[in-house]
């Protein structure tokens, strides 16, 4: 049966536009309240800017043939064990039959201060990665059960500031040579290259949205191995695999 990728552009971009607007709405909300955390942490902390995402994957997992999987989407639902600490939170999980299908991660970055949360999110990304890995090598999710996927998307405002290069210092040894000048937006971009390549992550994806996509929902990638066609590719096949090992449909 051919994969379903539930006319993805279309949904990308109502993804975008409802991002940017949340963001938006929930900045102005707070400040015409008078509260403290205010501007571009205001919102951030409104906490449902990726939900247009997440309804997207929720789709595409349906039209692959789980349609009676349990798409986990409450907080208090979300948690896996670990094997470096005793559970991490995911922002989407996937169970179906007893078996953890997928364990989805959707972050954003927006400026100005792009500098402030790059490495954190980085080091975030790999250290969640390698704590699921080794929970499942030592049968956190089941024995001999098929491995899960696990997706990373990544949305940074297109901007001046993402598109700058940086410039970084190592006295004692050079750095790599893909992170020499390159941009916060390029960074993420080799991060999710090196993600999906050393194997940490099913796929990994990164979009690039300016501010004024909120009517347009514009966005742009910037590589086909961390486009979103092949991020939605990828968990689809997962899931129509899933679905015929499955003895109900």
């Amino acid at each position: 049966m051919p994969i379903d990728l539930v006319s993805y552009e279309d949904m990308a971009r109502l993804a975008i536009r409802g991002f940017w607007t949340s963001r938006a709405s929930s900045a102005k909300k707070q400040q015409d309240a008078g509260k403290q955390d205010q501007g571009e942490r205001a919102a951030v902390t409104a906490g449902k800017n990726m939900d247009g995402f997440v309804e997207m994957v929720g789709e595409l997992i349906r039209a692959n043939g789980l349609a009676s999987a349990d798409i986990m989407l409450k907080r208090r639902l979300l948690t896996l064990p670990g094997f470096f600490r005793p559970t991490k939170l995911w922002d989407m999980l996937v169970v179906h039959q007893g078996r953890l299908v997928a364990a989805l991660e959707f972050k954003s970055q927006v400026g100005p201060s792009f500098g402030n949360n790059a490495n954190n999110r980085s080091e975030e990304a790999i250290g969640n990665a390698l704590d699921l890995w080794t929970a499942y090598r030592e049968g956190a999710f089941g024995k001999e059960v098929p491995p899960p996927f696990i997706g990373y998307l990544m949305l940074v405002e297109d901007a001046p500031g993402s598109r700058a290069p940086i410039r970084d210092a190592s006295p004692h040894f050079p750095i790599f040579t893909e992170f020499r000048n390159a941009s916060y937006a390029e960074r993420y971009n080799v991060l999710c290259h090196k993600l999906v390549q050393e194997k940490l992550y099913t796929a990994a994806a990164v979009l690039l949205s300016p501010r004024s996509a909120g009517e347009s929902g514009e966005y742009s990638e910037m590589s086909e191995l961390t486009g979103l066609r092949m991020f939605l590719t990828t968990l689809a096949g997962h899931v129509s695999s899933e679905a015929s090992r499955s003895t109900v449909p």
